[in-house]
């Protein structure tokens, strides 16, 4: 069985291989550590954690799991790896004091993974939001690492995908020790696919235990600065926006910024607002600034040299990686993106952790029930599925409501807030049912 994987996978990755070659920055990015060639890791005698994050949310998220698992396991080193450039990028700049070794993550051959194993020799594996790499999975339990998933998430089209290959995702799931899942429906999705509903467990969403770390604050400041972010003109930031969410979100500042200061309740000193524009996808910066720059507005790039027109620019494209959390807490209020086309929506979790008002589109079933404990307690506001001009118009409507009335945004602000205390633990619990599968580690190294 797994002999055909490999086969199927060495297909695809020929066939892929134009795509790589096109796309080569994205995707051929540390080839060789795919491979399994990494640098020389020495070994001191302490055992070994290795964390699979896949892209920039799962290194976020990440955050304060390393924190815990320093303090709670010393001895031990961490090591993580990710899939993606842009979680590479973030993830070596985040754990660079944390983590021994940042890496990328090895492609699911034999050859590869086992180079990797003997590399790293981990004692323990924490995948995050279930990244199921069958081959990986196995290599690493014949090595004799304990496996666990955490902070586990199987999103509706993730569970579809993975239900059409159950019979075989039921056989790698064999070899994980634990999964700890953000839900009950997460739970229910892995259970069915085959995970001993015994080694399952709800913990939550350790994205709840978001913190402000200093060097995010230090950042909010240079930004605010460099940009004059001021109540007097206030910002509303569009994140993890995909194609065509851009030019729908300009084309409602375009009206927004006709309607305000006008329609404020509380006009009061009070400008017309400014849209920062945060893209998902790096690949896609340079198209989403040509879009900007069709528009009436001024418009300034955050990876450009500052200059004083960048205090009085309507427009900022943030077309970098990993500041994004650190700009929420400038924000009057925020859209989410990837949730007004059938994408499934970005996480809503950390501009909710800097207590903003959030609006997304009718497309959110990656995050369905942390967005619907929020609409139900209206701490979010959510679009219906319209047409692309009714959809613009109502986006219109709500950011002038948000903007102009201080009721409502401070209402919602409130109500986020509280959500997000109520749910947090996450991490604590984590921990709490990861250490059992840590003491059986250590009971096997001194039986070994």
């Amino acid at each position: 069985m797994f002999f055909l994987y490999s086969l199927l996978l060495t297909l695809a990755f020929i066939l892929m291989s134009p795509l790589f070659l096109l796309r080569r920055q994205k995707y051929a990015s540390g080839f060789r550590q795919r491979l399994g060639n990494y640098p020389e890791f020495n070994h001191d005698g302490r055992k070994v954690i290795w964390l699979h994050c896949v892209s920039v949310g799962e290194t976020n998220a990440a955050r304060p799991l390393v924190e815990e698992l320093k303090s709670n396991f010393p001895d031990h080193r961490i090591v993580v790896s990710t899939t993606t450039l842009t979680g590479q990028t973030l993830a070596q700049d985040i754990f660079k004091s944390k983590a021994d070794a940042v890496f990328y993550f090895p492609l699911d051959w034999k050859f590869s993974v086992r180079k990797a194993l003997v590399m790293f020799k981990p004692s323990i594996v924490l995948l995050m939001e279930t990244e199921i790499w069958p081959r990986f999975i196995r290599e690493a339990k014949i090595s004799g690492a304990k496996i666990a998933i955490v902070n586990g998430r199987l999103s509706e089209k993730s569970f579809g995908r993975y239900s059409r290959v159950r019979w075989f995702v039921k056989r790698a799931l064999t070899f994980i020790d634990l999964a700890l899942m953000q839900g009950e429906a997460d739970a229910q999705r892995i259970v069915f696919l085959g995970m001993n509903s015994e080694k399952v467990t709800v913990t939550g969403n350790v994205k709840f235990d978001h913190m402000v770390e200093t060097s995010e604050s230090a950042f909010t400041e240079e930004f605010r600065q460099r940009f004059a972010v001021t109540s007097e003109r206030p910002l509303i930031i569009a994140a993890s926006t995909h194609e065509p969410e851009e030019e729908w979100i300009i084309e409602a500042f375009s009206s927004i910024a006709g309607a305000i200061p006008e329609r404020f309740l509380y006009p009061v000193n009070i400008g017309r607002p400014r849209l920062l524009i945060a893209p998902r996808h790096p690949e896609r910066f340079d198209q989403v600034w040509r879009t900007m720059l069709k528009s009436d507005f001024s418009a300034v790039r955050r990876s450009s040299l500052p200059t004083d027109s960048d205090k009085l620019s309507d427009l900022i494209l943030l077309d970098s990686i990993g500041e994004m959390r650190s700009l929420f807490p400038l924000a009057s209020a925020v859209f989410v993106g990837g949730s007004l086309i059938p994408h499934g929506g970005q996480s809503v979790l950390e501009p909710a952790a800097a207590g903003k008002a959030i609006v997304i589109g009718p497309f959110f079933s990656n995050f369905a029930s942390i967005v619907d404990e929020m609409n139900s307690r209206q701490a979010i506001i959510t679009l219906g599925p319209d047409t692309k001009e009714v959809s613009i118009g109502k986006l219109t409507q709500i950011f002038v409501e948000i903007l102009g009335n201080v009721r409502v945004r401070e209402r919602m602000e409130e109500d986020v807030k509280r959500i997000m205390a109520e749910n947090r633990g996450a991490t604590a619990k984590t921990i709490q049912y990861l250490r059992p599968i840590f003491n059986a580690s250590e009971q096997m190294k001194t039986d070994n």
